[in-house]
């Protein structure tokens, strides 16, 4: 799909457009597989289309007008696809929030975007949503949001909400032409979503991408990792995640492939479904493949459909990489680089590559974009030799959402993305990453803000100063270590901190280990000197004496 005829942009220009061909194309293949629920679901394309329509007349008959943002607050499910397909036919922008948020982080994205409705579950994970989202937002509540959503019916539900079922009940008097006249007024170049990441600020940034640069990138993402229509995907990978719902959902719509989303790694119902649903296609963070390889129920050797395996967000032992093609039977296993200002994708590795290509490196640029490392002043660096990674093309996103001050931050006068991370190149373009500028860790395959998590720590009554660092762990990749001081006359547990935390934050954003400090270590400027911290707490992890 690289070439000018096929690019998906070109031929579909919008996502709901692409929908609306491959349902016709189509029909009743599978699109879906959802064995989460009481009993499996089981969607074909057309039909998927139609329960997208529906979905999407019941939120034009709940007042949502094009560029009006909806957000998801819900694991994988069958669900979640069909709100994303309903909200984008009507021309609004998709929000999607970490199901290992709480209220507070929540209230704060959605009041930022300013969403209309939010589609959600309750018990997820044991959280019920809803409860957590109006307690944080406090009296004053969420001015913007006139609907909230269940997506699945559980017999139990908070007063004011309606299922997906009632709203789509209550769309009466919207008919099928007004949802199609929608999807063909909506422009290539309008929002798709809206996904926010936070940077070394500690608040969440919303970067808006579009339906072109959001078809194109996944059009050859698609093509270079050799998805194919008679793949079936397990798709791992979040939703709420750029990966998850664009490597996902989108190249699945591209491709033609079924997926077959499950709601968290769960290595025995993994390992279940792979058998049952002939699973092909699996990506993920090391860890999964790795889980997979050392679970006793699973014999590689009884599963013959593996195929092809997208991996990165950590580190890739060769002797993984081998693992994974000699021993779980994938035939393609490839890495790759990518940050949600970038579309969520800048580099691939190619299916011809090597071992140690494959562990070592990112991969190189795909079509339409560049990708260099630079120093200070932006000179190019020569191979081998360490500077920022910038990235330059249609996969840069247009902005943050209505902060033109941190857009040209990030953006330079010449449109090459500062993406904070530190890399090398080879003499044949293919990126290594090697370290952070912004000082992010990344928990399990979840990326972790220090300055986010500290802010979220600042709120505890007890707590003056926190530093969280990340620090290297065998299972999950990286953990956080967080340093406190306390409050001048009080005096803090850790273990209470730890328990505060959990109960305030996403869980991978917790940190592993809590230690109390008089005082952070800081330079003549009055910066905390991380890497100091950073020493300090991987030797304290290394001894097992978290707190």
């Amino acid at each position: 799909m690289t070439d000018e005829g096929t690019r998906a942009d070109l031929r579909w220009g919008t996502i709901p457009a692409l929908m609306r061909d491959v349902a016709d194309r189509l029909g009743d293949r599978e699109a879906v597989v959802d064995l989460s629920g009481d009993a499996p679901v089981r969607l074909g394309f057309a039909e998927l289309r139609r329960r997208g329509d529906d979905a999407a007349r019941g939120l034009i008959s709940a007042g949502v007008q094009p560029g009006d943002r909806v957000a998801i607050w819900a694991p994988n499910c069958w669900e979640w696809i069909v709100a994303l397909v309903g909200l984008q036919s009507v021309g609004a922008a998709l929000v999607p929030l970490n199901t290992r948020y709480k209220g507070i982080e929540a209230a704060d994205i959605l009041r930022r975007s300013r969403a209309k409705v939010l589609f959600t579950v309750e018990g997820f994970l044991g959280n019920d949503y809803v409860s957590m989202l109006r307690a944080a937002a406090g009296p004053e509540g969420l001015v913007d949001l006139d609907a909230v959503v269940l997506l699945r019916d559980t017999g139990e539900r908070p007063d004011g909400v309606v299922t997906l079922d009632e709203l789509v009940a209550e769309a009466s008097d919207v008919s099928q032409a007004d949802v199609d006249a929608r999807v063909e007024a909506l422009e290539p170049g309008a929002m798709s979503d809206l996904l926010f990441t936070s940077g070394t600020t500690g608040a969440p940034k919303g970067v808006v991408q579009t339906h072109a640069s959001t078809l194109r990138a996944f059009g050859d993402w698609a093509d270079i990792v050799g998805l194919r229509d008679f793949d079936r995907y397990l798709v791992i990978n979040p939703f709420f995640h750029s990966f998850g719902y664009k490597a996902g959902i989108v190249a699945g719509l591209i491709t033609g492939c079924t997926l077959v989303p499950i709601p968290i790694f769960d290595v025995d119902l993994a390992v279940e479904v792979i058998k049952a649903e002939g699973i092909s296609m699996i990506p993920g963070p090391p860890t999964i493949y790795q889980t997979l390889l050392n679970h006793p129920a699973f014999d590689p050797a009884a599963v013959d459909t593996l195929r092809l395996a997208v991996t990165g967000a950590a580190a890739v032992p060769v002797a993984l990489v081998e693992a994974m093609r000699n021993t779980l039977g994938f035939e393609t296993v490839l890495t790759a680089y990518g940050l949600t200002e970038a579309s969520g994708v800048a580099t691939v590795c190619r299916a011809e590559d090597g071992a140690e290509t494959i562990s070592h490196t990112s991969g190189r640029a795909i079509p339409g974009v560049e990708v260099l490392v630079v120093d200070d002043d932006g000179r190019e660096m020569p191979p081998g030799e360490a500077g920022e990674v910038v990235v330059r093309g249609y996969n840069v996103m247009r902005e943050y959402f209505e902060d033109p001050e941190q857009t040209a931050e990030a953006i330079d006068a010449d449109g090459w993305l500062h993406t904070g991370d530190v890399g090398t190149m080879d003499e044949r373009g293919y990126l290594d990453i090697t370290d952070r500028l912004k000082d992010m860790f990344i928990v399990g395959g979840f990326n972790a803000y220090p300055a986010e998590i500290e802010a979220l720590l600042g709120a505890h009554p007890g707590i003056a100063q926190a530093a969280v660092v990340g620090v290297p762990d065998e299972r999950m990749g990286e953990i956080g270590h967080a340093f406190v001081v306390p409050v001048a006359g009080t005096e803090l547990d850790a273990d209470e901190v730890r328990a505060w935390a959990r109960e305030n934050m996403a869980n991978y954003k917790v940190p592993r280990s809590i230690e109390v400090v008089e005082a952070l270590p800081l330079n003549a400027s009055g910066k905390v000197l991380r890497f100091e911290l950073r020493g300090r707490a991987t030797a304290v992890v290394a001894e097992g004496n978290p707190s």
